[in-house]
């Protein structure tokens, strides 16, 4: 069966809730299925503060052996947002998203991506890296996109495609798209060169 442009004959799972990365995939052109795990995403303190969303991505990844084995394509992904060489999780309520979007508040911070694609006996990581340059934004502002929002289930307590990604960021270097959870170029092209060749 063909997807799109891409000649993908495997099923295609999508191990992930995100509605940002279901709307992203769909946008790519491919047909797949949500299937979700409950996973705990925890991991050693020894990991790299870099390393965390590809080893988390991998992790998401090694809980769909069954569905590998019968025959599917498995996509599963993590993203995190780093400031000051640590990681910004999802706020546990709003007094904690007024205060990481305190701390991001005219600074730089990355977001990083990590891809996990397994199908048959091949797996294959991709990672991507965007720099991200917030605005000095104001506490009224901050509440307000709170409020309207409620970036609760989002890493960084923001999502770059919500009204402060227009009025708040300042610039960003590195794959737009990476920071709405899914760097879709760079999966596009890995798929691309992989069932098309």
């Amino acid at each position: 069966m063909i997807y799109s442009t891409l000649n993908i004959k495997h099923p295609v799972i999508l191990g992930s809730a995100s509605p940002r990365r279901q709307f992203l995939l769909k946008e790519l052109g491919l047909d797949f299925t949500v299937v979700t795990k409950d996973i705990d995403e925890s991991y050693p303190k020894e990991v790299a503060v870099n390393s965390v969303a590809t080893f988390l991505a991998s992790k998401k990844c090694a809980a769909y052996n069954t569905e590998v084995l019968s025959g599917n394509l498995v996509i599963t992904a993590d993203t995190v947002v780093i400031l000051d060489d640590k990681i910004i999780g999802k706020p546990n309520d709003f007094d904690e998203a007024v205060s990481i979007l305190q701390d991001l508040s005219g600074k730089k911070h990355r977001v990083t991506t990590g891809v996990c694609i397994r199908w048959d006996n091949y797996s294959h990581i991709i990672e991507s890296d965007t720099d991200v340059y917030f605005r000095d934004i104001t506490e009224q502002e901050i509440k307000f996109y709170i409020n309207n929002y409620s970036p609760f289930d989002k890493a960084g307590a923001y999502g770059i495609q919500d009204w402060i990604g227009l009025v708040a960021i300042k610039r960003i270097d590195g794959s737009y798209h990476n920071v709405m959870g899914l760097p879709v170029g760079e999966l596009y092209a890995f798929l691309k060169s992989t069932f098309n060749s």
